[in-house]
């Protein structure tokens, strides 16, 4: 039936048909409906494949189009309905066959379904990531092989090619047993037809397989004595391998569930919007909408509405067309009212068939702009990871969905959110596939998908801001000189072609506002450096990596690898400072200049927002030529210190190249401007130097959400110059690239006496960072990932949280000031200091209050710039000298 489309207006009444309902007790029968004349990856709403490329849906069927030896057990699970845990019946039926319906039958393949992996206390985005590694509470296999056999599989044992252990015959799995009817017709095309009946406190399954033209029964199984937790979880369609001489896997369709024993869950679909990321800047709203890989038949355009307050009605404010290869939305609106708070839904017309589709909505919040009366509140995240990376996939190495990270983060309400970079990693859960192209978008897209369901909750309804690091343009370290193509990892530039990297892009940058300066790099791939100002704080989001040159081939005397200095006759904190090696290049660099020194639009607080930290905040074990040992290295107790820690010279860090770092912080610092960044894994908070330890600006490295790469800081020697009482990791040093750097706090891994220890030892979290408009002061929080933000006992971890002041900001020590400026009718005004012999703007902020001191750091004659910039009311007080003693002032009158 097709779904009459909407007019501008839509009665608010009719959102309860698109979101969903509440959880059944008992579920209506499910029936599968994949659309004729339809052909997409995406296989629907109600369905997670794994892995997303590996699927698609082709004339009204489900199809698996990989079936490599590597890739054996693909799996496509049914959200919308689970086995329950109460007592029931249950049937479950597919027609199903080889793609390649003329190839060669193999017993080593198999088709049929993966019932009970992982139960209701598993989180059902976790239980639908189940597929060719075998799980705890990873269930059980019923299905039928190439060549008609019936076989039952227990998946949670882990034996060969990843199927899980074969319950053949008469022998025995525990008290369950096996008893066949074999026949002798190969799998062509069959319906499978698999009940469960409770026989006393276990139940027989039954698995029958029958030809669909004739009815005439092939093969039946039976397993008796099934204990009833093995039926508790989800349910999902499995391809195991295919025909001996092809590359695909089986075909499904007419896939059917319904009993007793069923439980419905349609508030669980997901898509076709996945997710939604916005920002709010200057009255323009830019919001992305997330889409799953749509196909040529799909509709290709989408509507933002916003719901009217005094009528509750919806009103179509923006429109916009599929992006392809990213599968987005892109949406702008001008003009935005952010005096209040604004529901908004995207609205898709889903394809179901031919000239059918049906309205499906999903809704979010754009709230008002705070006013600055409470602090604002940034939730800062880095490096989400699915898993440990071990060999045996269980629950206890599974982090995602991450939901005791989401909940903390939300008790605390922020009003924006940073991701600061890999976002996925290339080789998480899955591996990584590189090429052609087309596959290693999906690839991505898959991997990506994961955290839009993990963070959606968070990104629908608050602006956020995500920018893309290393991994998730598929790279270990990344130099992207320019955007060129890289000839080798460690050469500068791209590995992965300019499309992917636009792709990713697309992605996770396209709500932002409009780049600074829009022109593309090498190979035409596309900026996104550019400022954002909202609630009176201007947030500059930099890129660390796309103009950064390698030290491979700017340091050859270092024999760098993959950013490590092999050389051990190499000393990098005398040698490898190049001063044209470029960080952040030439355009970036002015438009720190220039967004330092504009406060137009009553900005009051600056701060950058980038991939990782100035400074290589690490240390290695004395004999280690790289990072690669820290997933191995020893968790320490509490207050224990290894024996031979040494800096760690990682040019992945913003340590190097020394040079452009200092041009960096000396950009940054003219602006009093905070740093907020992640990337290094390891929670730190230090104050930044160039001539001398704390004449520059703090940054706040976040902890990672979870973590494989647990890097510690434990220098063998106490810093200098630390607070009474703080740990000796703490303090005044030179980093392994010689830069000064002033520790107040990290987040090293410890022995936490946690489970599971592969997760909270390795110190997981994230930050928080609250402005105070009143104070202009800046708490800094760090919490572990398994903190109760809301319990009275709280703890975060050591050393914070920490509060400075925007002035520290700048912590240059003058070598003199200038008159006291004093303000008359205007509270707060924005005071910009100028060299006057050679027009260098010297800083800018605004200031707290009516008077203000400006420093200076050489002798000269200064200009004064005060007032509100953008407007009439500014003033220029010229021909300032630095004065020895203090006293002098200068008024300004604005009355």
């Amino acid at each position: 039936m097709k779904i009459t489309r909407w007019h501008a207006l839509v009665p608010a009444g009719v959102l309860a048909i698109f979101l969903g309902s509440a959880l059944s007790a008992v579920a209506d029968p499910f029936a599968s409906a994949w659309p004729a004349e339809t052909t997409r990856t995406w296989v629907g709403p109600e369905y997670w494949a794994n892995r997303l490329q590996d699927w698609r849906i082709a004339e009204g069927r489900l199809e698996c189009v990989e079936a490599s030896p590597q890739k054996p057990t693909r799996a496509v699970h049914l959200l919308v309905a689970a086995l329950g845990s109460q007592p029931g019946e249950f049937t479950i039926n597919v027609r199903t066959g080889p793609v390649d319906a003329d190839a060669t039958p193999s017993d080593e393949s198999w088709s049929g379904f993966l019932i009970g992996s992982g139960g209701e206390h598993v989180d059902y985005r976790l239980t639908a990531l189940t597929h060719h590694r075998p799980a705890d509470d990873g269930g059980l296999i019923a299905a039928m092989d190439g060549n008609g056999r019936i076989v039952f599989r227990d998946f949670a044992a882990g034996t060969p090619a990843n199927g899980g252990r074969s319950i053949a015959g008469e022998q025995t799995l525990g008290k369950q047993t096996l008893r066949e009817q074999l026949g002798a017709q190969p799998l062509r095309d069959v319906e499978l037809r698999l009940s469960a009946e409770p026989t006393g406190p276990h139940y027989t399954l039954t698995l029958a397989a029958y030809d669909p033209h004739t009815g005439r029964l092939i093969s039946r199984g039976t397993l008796n004595n099934v204990d009833s937790e093995k039926l508790d979880g989800g349910v999902a369609l499995v391809s195991h391998r295919g025909p001996v001489d092809s590359q695909r896997g089986f075909w499904f369709r007419d896939w059917k569930l319904a009993g007793s024993k069923v439980l419905s869950h349609p508030d669980r679909a997901n898509g076709p919007v996945l997710s939604a990321l916005y920002t709010l800047s200057h009255g323009v709203l830019k919001l992305t909408a997330q889409m799953p890989p749509l196909g040529k038949q799909d509709t290709r355009t989408a509507r933002l509405l916003v719901r009217e307050e005094a009528s509750s009605l919806y009103r179509t404010v923006a429109t916009s067309s599929l992006i392809d290869d990213s599968y987005t939305f892109p949406f702008r609106v001008e003009n935005w009212d952010a005096t209040r708070d604004v529901t908004y839904m995207i609205v898709y017309e889903l394809r179901t068939g031919p000239k059918m589709t049906r309205t499906i909505g999903w809704q979010g919040k754009v709230p008002a702009e705070p006013d600055g009366h409470a602090p604002f509140v940034v939730a800062a995240f880095t490096g989400h990871r699915v898993m440990t990376g071990g060999l045996k996939w269980n629950h206890d190495g599974i982090w995602f969905p991450h939901n005791e990270l989401v909940a903390a983060v939300e008790s605390h309400r922020p009003d924006m959110l940073f991701f600061s970079g890999d976002q996925i990693y290339e080789g998480d859960l899955t591996g990584a596939q590189r090429r052609p192209v087309d596959a290693a978008i999906l690839d991505y897209l898959d991997k990506w998908y994961r955290w839009c369901w993990a963070f959606r909750d968070l990104t629908r309804s608050r602006p956020s801001i995500a920018i893309p690091d290393d991994h998730d343009v598929y790279h270990g370290n990344i130099w992207g000189a320019g955007g060129r193509n890289a000839t080798g990892p460690d050469d500068g530039g791209y590995v992965m072609p300019a499309r992917f990297v636009n792709m990713v892009q697309q992605t996770q940058c396209s709500h932002l506002p409009d780049p600074a300066d829009p022109t593309p790099v090498e190979q035409g791939i596309n900026v996104y450096y550019t400022s954002l100002d909202y609630a009176g704080l201007s947030f500059a989001i930099i890129e660390d990596r796309k103009w950064k040159s390698s030290p491979t081939t700017t340091v050859p005397e270092g024999r760098v690898v993959n950013g490590w200095f092999q050389n051990r006759e190499f000393n990098a904190a005398e040698k490898a400072d190049v001063p044209d090696a470029v960080l952040l290049g030439d355009r970036q660099l002015k438009f720190l200049h220039k967004w330092s020194a504009d406060w137009q639009n009553g900005i009051w607080m600056k701060t950058v927002l980038s991939q990782t930290i100035f400074a290589n905040v690490a240390t290695l074990p004395a004999e280690a030529t790289s990072d690669k040992v820290v997933p191995r290295l020893k968790r320490l107790l509490p207050g224990v210190y290894p024996a031979d820690d040494t800096f760690a010279v990682d040019a992945d860090s913003n340590g190097w190249p020394q040079s452009g770092r200092n041009r960096a912080l000396d950009a940054i610092r003219r602006g009093f401007a905070f740093h907020v960044a992640g990337d290094q894994h390891l929670g730190s908070f230090v104050h930044y130097g160039i001539e001398s330890w704390d004449d520059s600006g703090l940054g706040f490295c976040v902890p990672s959400i979870a973590n494989v790469w647990p890097r510690r800081w434990y220098p063998s020697q106490p810093g200098q110059n630390r607070q009474e009482g703080a740990p000796r990791y703490t303090g005044q040093f030179r980093d392994g690239f010689g830069n000064r750097v002033h520790v107040h706090a990290v987040s090293n891994p410890i022995v936490s006496g946690r489970e599971p220890a592969a997760l909270y030892d390795r110190a997981p979290g994230y930050g928080i960072v609250r402005f105070d408009r009143e104070t202009r002061d800046i708490e800094i929080e760090c919490w572990p990932r398994w903190v109760d933000p809301t319990r009275p006992d709280a703890q975060q971890y050591p050393g914070w949280p920490i509060t400075v002041n925007q002035l520290d900001n700048y912590g240059r020590k003058p070598y003199a000031y200038l008159p006291t400026i004093e303000v008359h009718g205007m509270s707060d005004p924005v005071v910009q200091v100028v060299d006057e012999s050679n027009g260098e703007i010297v800083y800018t902020l605004r200031i707290r209050g009516e008077t203000f001191r400006p420093k200076v750091f050489r002798d000269g004659t200064y200009s004064v710039r005060v007032g509100e910039p953008g407007t009439p009311r500014m003033k220029n007080l010229k021909n300032l000298r630095p004065e020895e003693e203090p006293g002098s002032s200068r008024r300004v009158s604005f009355d």
